[in-house]
């Protein structure tokens, strides 16, 4: 097999904010790993939810009809997923302390590949091996480029499978160049989140905010409504006219009327995440759209 390091520049890493580099590996962060006291301060858990590559993939163009990931022991059970064209084309399961994930029957002939992490641990990837004279050459994403915000729903750590998060779900079938900021209970409207999007290039953007924040009564009556227009208002400092859609949010049966142990109700988030949407509204944002 010819061995390609995760450092070679021909693979190129999609989905991914950051890269921490060990001896021999790689491995794909979701906020950037150099400043996590600034993004996941003391105990917050961010930190641990952002070295899980939710929507992670590694890109490449090969004729190899197969293919193996080799990375640093793997923590538990999961499956990565090859996708080619937007469709799963093979799915390689693995067991805990795996360190080789193998793909075989791709399709013959030149493609672009994407390799898709799990969503469930983190992956420190050591190497893409090939057949022996297959090729392997940079693929570039020319996609346009979707970042979601979101919790465990957006997160999806239990998926069946990576490609099958509903953020990948969607941005197969849509063609789009996903970054997943689904952070599993730890979508907070944080400072930092709201300006990391205000940084990163976006064709298309989606927060979802709100059920960690009544399931962790992180932020109260006071709080919440100026904390959502904070995120919208930073994040449209940088993308002023991007299509932009705030979901309030999953329906939460009881709890859109019993209030949390600060007193919000889902019901009462829901309606201030609509009013904060209007507000923009009013002020002529014409591409910012409330989905309920």
């Amino acid at each position: 097999m010819s061995v390609i390091p995760a450092k070679d520049p021909r693979l190129t890493w999609s989905g991914t904010i950051s890269l921490e580099e060990g001896p021999g590996w790689v491995k794909p962060w979701r906020i950037p790993r150099g400043d996590l006291d600034l993004y996941s301060p003391g105990e917050s858990g961010l930190a641990g939810r952002a070295e899980m590559p939710s929507g992670v993939r590694v890109r490449l163009a090969t004729d190899a009809e197969e293919l193996a990931v080799g990375c640093e022991p793997l923590a538990e059970d999961g499956r990565f997923d090859l996708c080619v064209g937007g469709q799963i084309v093979a799915t390689a399961p693995y067991a805990a302390g795996a360190t080789e994930v193998c793909f075989e029957g791709l399709p013959a002939g030149e493609k672009s590949v994407e390799i898709w992490l799990s969503p469930a641990m983190p992956v420190a990837v050591r190497h893409i091996a090939l057949p022996e004279g297959a090729y392997c050459e940079k693929s570039e994403d020319t996609r346009l480029r979707w970042v979601a915000y979101g919790s465990s729903i957006t997160h999806c750590r239990t998926a069946g499978s990576p490609a099958t998060t509903w953020p990948g779900v969607v941005a197969r079938a849509r063609d789009f160049n996903l970054t997943s900021l689904g952070f599993g209970g730890q979508c907070h409207a944080d400072p930092f989140i709201a300006r990391l999007i205000r940084d990163l290039p976006a064709d298309f953007i989606s927060v979802k905010i709100g059920i960690n924040i009544y399931g962790a009564a992180s932020l109260g009556p006071r709080a919440f409504c100026p904390a959502v227009l904070g995120t919208i208002a930073t994040i449209r400092d940088g993308h002023p006219h991007t299509p932009f859609a705030v979901c309030s949010p999953i329906w939460g049966h009881d709890r859109e009327t019993t209030p949390n142990m600060i007193g919000l109700t889902m019901g009462q988030m829901r309606a201030e995440v609509a009013e904060a949407v209007e507000a923009f509204k009013r002020r002529g944002d014409a591409n910012i759209y409330y989905i309920d």
